[in-house]
């Protein structure tokens, strides 16, 4: 319920930008249904809206939703015997919310089953496929300038980016999607200069990474290149630092 509740002002808010976006009330409900992601939702809202090509918004939306692949199979083991049919739908009404929920409660509560967790992504999914309706209906009811769509969505954009910032790494990444993404918009003068940047940005980001992370004893002391490292840690650092610590 604490979920269920959380999603209701996010998605009131998703269905009115989507109708000033050109969506009516039955296609929100639609693609509340279809896509389930208030990340993705955003970012179809915000590049209809700058009236990108259709191609441009499916290749963003591919790369955006790409971490449930990886989402899909952690939480895939405790699936196991399930049909087909339960495995199609639990993974189309799977989101990082209703993820966090069941993983914890599948890997922590023995009482919890499958059926639960499909339970709980469909109270979900109703909950938000219903906030974005009642949205897109206050949408058509008021006026809204576009002005106001640009403002909420880079306020939004922005708020994710900073949550995303925890180690200097990333902040040198983020820099460089930007800077590159304003080299290939001038190139390409599409849209498409947004794929091109955020996937050559995330290439870097991965290739610096697993650098310091198969040298991570060379920049313990550094502290610059610690400033690098995500301050999570990874669990073969935890392993090394607990070995030096009994020695």
């Amino acid at each position: 319920m604490p979920l269920n509740i959380s999603y209701v002002p996010i998605g009131l808010a998703c269905g009115i930008l989507l109708h000033a976006a050109g969506f009516n009330t039955i296609l929100t409900g639609l693609v509340s249904l279809l896509v389930f992601s208030g990340g993705a939702q955003f970012l179809i809202a915000s590049m209809l809206v700058i009236n990108s090509p259709l191609l441009s918004i499916v290749i963003m939306l591919f790369f955006l939703e790409l971490r449930y692949a990886l989402l899909g199979s952690s939480i895939s083991k405790y699936l196991q015997g399930q049909s087909n049919l339960f495995t199609f739908l639990f993974a189309l009404s799977l989101n990082d919310e209703t993820y966090a929920v069941n993983y914890l409660k599948l890997s922590t509560d023995k009482k919890f089953t499958p059926s639960d967790a499909l339970q709980i992504e469909h109270y979900a999914l109703f909950v938000w496929t219903l906030s974005t309706i009642i949205g897109s209906l206050i949408g058509s009811a008021i006026s809204i300038n576009l002005t106001v769509v640009h403002f909420a969505l880079t306020a939004l954009f922005i708020y994710m980016i900073v949550m995303q910032i925890k180690s200097l790494l990333k902040v040198l990444v983020m820099l460089l999607t930007i800077g590159l993404s304003t080299i290939f918009l001038l190139l390409m003068k599409s849209t498409l200069g947004l794929v091109v940047a955020t996937l050559l940005a995330s290439f870097v980001g991965f290739m610096v990474e697993s650098y310091i992370r198969a040298h991570y004893k060379r920049y313990r002391k550094n502290i610059f290149l610690h400033s690098f490292k995500n301050p999570a840690g990874t669990p073969e650092e935890e392993d090394e630092e607990l070995e030096e610590e009994n020695k």
